[in-house]
């Protein structure tokens, strides 16, 4: 059986979240749970949040799901809009900064428990 979750237009930069998909990419739930849950970063917090929703997903479709077998099939993190801001610079002068958006999906598959 397979879930998915998706987050959009979080607030981190994609290069960012990326980082921490390629390292759980084909990873068991709990082993990339436990991973993430050491790391600080907000990329790898907002990672997370979207893997345990796609798990809640899964578990929500059936009742019968054993967690042990439940494993992250394919991460995608895309690039969202881009906020431009403006901040003042010397001499008159105006820099852009560019506050950068992400989406991210997650798809999780399990294996029922037959009865």
């Amino acid at each position: 059986m397979v879930a998915q979750a998706i987050a959009k237009y979080v607030r981190v930069s994609p290069r960012k979240v990326n980082k921490y998909s390629r390292a759980i990419k084909d990873m068991p739930y709990r082993e990339a749970y436990a991973a993430l849950g050491i790391v600080t970063s907000r990329g790898a917090r907002a990672l997370r949040k979207v893997i345990h929703s796609a798990v809640s997903n899964l578990m929500a479709k059936s009742n019968n799901i054993d967690e042990d077998t439940i494993q992250i099939e394919s991460i995608i993190v895309s690039e969202g809009p881009t906020l431009k801001r403006w901040i003042p610079r010397a001499r008159g002068r105006a820099d852009r900064i560019r506050k950068r958006t992400c989406h991210i999906k997650v798809v999780v598959s399990g294996k029922e428990i037959e009865k």
